[in-house]
C-alpha cells in the first residue's frame, strides 16, 4: 500500500474498531493506520475522550484498556490546528470531522454516520462507509 495518504476516523468508527476486533471498522481503521495517517483535533480527540469515559463501556473494557487506546491514538494520530471552521453537517456536532478533514488535507473521512455520508464528497474529500473504503483501490 501507499504511505502518506491522511484519514480522518470518526469516533464511532474508533469506537467500534475498539470494541469488536475483525468488524469492518476494525479492519477499516488497521487500514489507515498500515496505509497514512489518522488526522485529529482536540474537539475530536476531547469528543473520544468523553464517550470513552462512559459507564456503559465498563462491561466490555477496563477504564485501563480505555485509557490506553486513547493514549495510544494520542501518540500515532496528527493533530491538525483548526485554522478554517466548517458550518456544513445537519448534525453540528459532526462538524469537527470536516474540519480536520480540510484543514488537515485529508484523503478521506471514515465514517457511518449518515450526517456526514450524505455529504460525500465534501469540498472533494471523499466521505466513506468502513466498507467502501476497504473496497476501495488504495493507491487512488
Amino acid at each position: 500500500m501507499i504511505a502518506g495518504r491522511r484519514w480522518v476516523v470518526d469516533t464511532n468508527t474508533l469506537i467500534s474498531h475498539l470494541l469488536i476486533p475483525g468488524s469492518l471498522p476494525f479492519l477499516s481503521v488497521q487500514k489507515a493506520l498500515s496505509s497514512g495517517d489518522l488526522l485529529v483535533s482536540d474537539p475530536t480527540l476531547q469528543e473520544l475522550a468523553d464517550v470513552l469515559s462512559r459507564p456503559k463501556f465498563d462491561r466490555y473494557l477496563s477504564s485501563r484498556e480505555r485509557e490506553s487506546f486513547f493514549q495510544l491514538l494520542g501518540r500515532v494520530a496528527i493533530r491538525i490546528a483548526i485554522l478554517r471552521p466548517i458550518r456544513a453537517c445537519r448534525d453540528h456536532k459532526d462538524d469537527k470531522f470536516l474540519e480536520v478533514a480540510i484543514n488537515g488535507q485529508a484523503d478521506a473521512i471514515i465514517t457511518g454516520d449518515s450526517d456526514l455520508l450524505d455529504l460525500h464528497p465534501f469540498l472533494g474529500i471523499p466521505i466513506l462507509s468502513p466498507k467502501t473504503f476497504l473496497d476501495e483501490d488504495p493507491k487512488r
